[in-house]
């Protein structure tokens, strides 16, 4: 089975791509969604997402899980990809970078549902794990746990 996926109009895809310096700069790109009208679960793991605390400029350091059940389009992945890095030299607050990293998602693909787990590593001392998703998860969609552990230091 051969489903071809219409990827005119993007810009990053097969493309060098420089590093966008800001979430503002970074394009994110959608293609069609090769299976409409079928409900699935995709989900992408960014375990070494990073950005900076707004007011130090230190680093800080999250393991992000996003879930989603698209209608018309999904996300392409390499602008994702560019889009996440672009946060390294961000300076934002935890909270701030993964609610609006879930919303900038959820505008382009208008998805049925999404949700997104920021499990942030601790700053301070203090890990702080921030979620967000935009409604009830579909019934009939299988929509794995994210299991990641909450932060619990050496030993």
């Amino acid at each position: 089975m051969s489903i071809k996926t219409d990827v005119s109009g993007l810009t990053l895809l097969g493309q060098h791509a420089r590093q966008p310096q800001s979430p503002d700069e970074a394009v994110l790109e959608r293609v069609p969604n090769p299976h409409p009208g079928t409900r699935y679960c995709v989900r992408f793991v960014a375990p070494e997402f990073t950005s900076l605390c707004p007011l130090t400029g230190q680093p800080d350091f999250a393991h992000l899980v996003i879930d989603y059940v698209p209608r018309d389009w999904l996300v392409e992945s390499k602008s994702l990809k560019l889009f996440l890095t672009s946060f390294r030299n961000h300076g934002s607050f935890h909270e701030a970078c993964t609610v609006g990293i879930a919303k900038r998602i959820e505008e382009l693909l208008e998805p049925e549902w999404l949700r997104i787990g920021g499990y942030w590593y601790p700053r301070g001392g203090i890990p702080i794990d921030v979620f967000f998703q935009t409604g009830t998860p579909p019934e009939g969609v299988w929509i794995p746990n994210q299991d990641v552990p909450s932060y619990r230091g050496r030993g």
